[in-house]
């Protein structure tokens, strides 16, 4: 098979067969008058991208505070505990017994805060998941 009827062209000439015209499209975009629909695309591009980066820092920040506010209520519950804690041990060290009422008191305070504090968290984890 010959490249003419490849073409289409039972004259068997090639050159009558080829196209005579220039394809408007491809010397448009050669010549870059697409150039305003190609920044158009990238302008609408830029937005999107930007707009989501500002979601993504929006959340980034968002976690940021959540987790320094967990550890600030942390330390506080720590520091107030330890009072509990120092004078449950002393006791105990000190031969008082586990009857005795101050003794009872601090380690209710030791066992009941942090089960609060547990709880409060629990509480906001699945708030925050719902």
């Amino acid at each position: 098979m010959s490249t003419a009827e490849w073409a289409g062209d039972p004259a068997g000439d090639p050159v009558a067969g080829a196209r005579t015209e220039p394809d408007r499209d491809l010397l448009a975009a050669l010549a870059g008058r697409q150039a305003g629909r190609e920044r158009a695309v990238a302008e609408k591009t830029r937005r999107v991208v930007m707009a989501s980066l500002g979601v993504m820092e929006d959340q980034k920040a968002g976690r940021k505070r959540n987790r320094s506010l967990v550890l600030a209520l942390s330390l506080l519950v720590l520091l107030a505990l330890v009072p509990f804690i120092w004078r449950l041990t002393d006791d105990l060290i000190g031969g008082e017994m586990l009857s005795d009422v101050a003794t009872q008191l601090s380690l209710w305070a030791c066992i009941l805060c942090p089960a609060v504090l547990a709880a409060v968290l629990m509480a906001g984890w699945s708030r925050g998941k719902s």
